[in-house]
């Protein structure tokens, strides 16, 4: 009788190991893909700000401007406002050089959210002038919150 009580314990404390092994490798994949996946969103937000700049500054793309305006973006720039920013930016001409984008991704909670702020110095013949970009990505895809470009005094 003292044996198959003894069996019976020993069965039960096993099956628990087992359980225990397998929610801590499920916490460990499921902390590991939350990781790779921030990395990853990290890695294209800088990827998209540093697109944006080019496209928008460089290759002066109305439509790409135009198409990644987050809802409150497209309040704050109405197509004509769209329209006056693409002209301010090529009045200047084409940059003297490659454009240097500093910025990084922050997550407004330890994993989701991403939101990034970019800064560009774009160096034209006769002056400078500064971009400053934000970006998030809420659903779906990357999107721009809001742009300034601050083109300086000719020298």
């Amino acid at each position: 009788m003292k044996n198959l009580k003894m069996n019976s314990r020993s069965n039960s404390s096993g099956q628990v190991l087992v359980i225990l092994i397998i929610l801590v490798a499920l916490l460990g994949a499921g902390f590991w893909w939350l990781t790779s996946n921030k990395q990853t969103m990290a890695k294209e937000g800088r990827e998209f700000g540093r697109e944006a700049v080019q496209r928008i500054i460089v290759q002066h793309d109305l439509n790409f401007f135009a198409s990644r305006l987050s809802p409150q973006a497209r309040m704050n720039f109405p197509v004509s406002a769209q329209q006056e920013f693409m002209n301010n930016v090529a009045k200047l001409g084409a940059p003297a050089g490659p454009i240097d984008v500093q910025g990084e991704i922050e997550f407004q909670s330890q994993f989701f959210e991403p939101r990034g702020s970019f800064h560009a110095r774009i160096n034209y013949p006769a002056r400078y002038a500064d971009i400053n970009l934000t970006i998030s990505h809420p659903v779906g895809r990357w999107q721009i919150d809001d742009i300034a470009f601050v083109p300086q005094r000719e020298q």
